[in-house]
């Protein structure tokens, strides 16, 4: 089953990757910030690398809040205040 790819060449695409790759480091990789477990962050990851590559399974998450959400994590901006950032137990 090929998978639609409308985002994955567009800018909010590539932002999503983006945001993906720092994850990936800032959380999993580096472990810089332990607000958010490595487990968290890889699944967060996968969830923006899914929605930049347009996967319909992820058709359910508001793409204006992983925008948003991607830019406060790229600027490290206060991530955790978004509604799709994981919670903390």
């Amino acid at each position: 089953m090929e998978v639609q790819n409308p985002a994955a060449g567009s800018t909010y695409g590539s932002l999503l990757l983006q945001a993906a790759g720092v994850l990936r480091l800032r959380y999993v990789e580096c472990r810089r910030d332990t607000s958010l477990s490595p487990e968290a962050a890889a699944e967060l990851a996968t969830v923006f690398e899914a929605l930049a590559q347009g996967e319909p399974a992820f058709d359910q998450i508001d793409p204006k809040e992983a925008i948003a959400l991607a830019n406060r994590l790229i600027d490290d901006d206060h991530p955790e205040l978004s509604h799709l950032w994981p919670t903390t137990r």
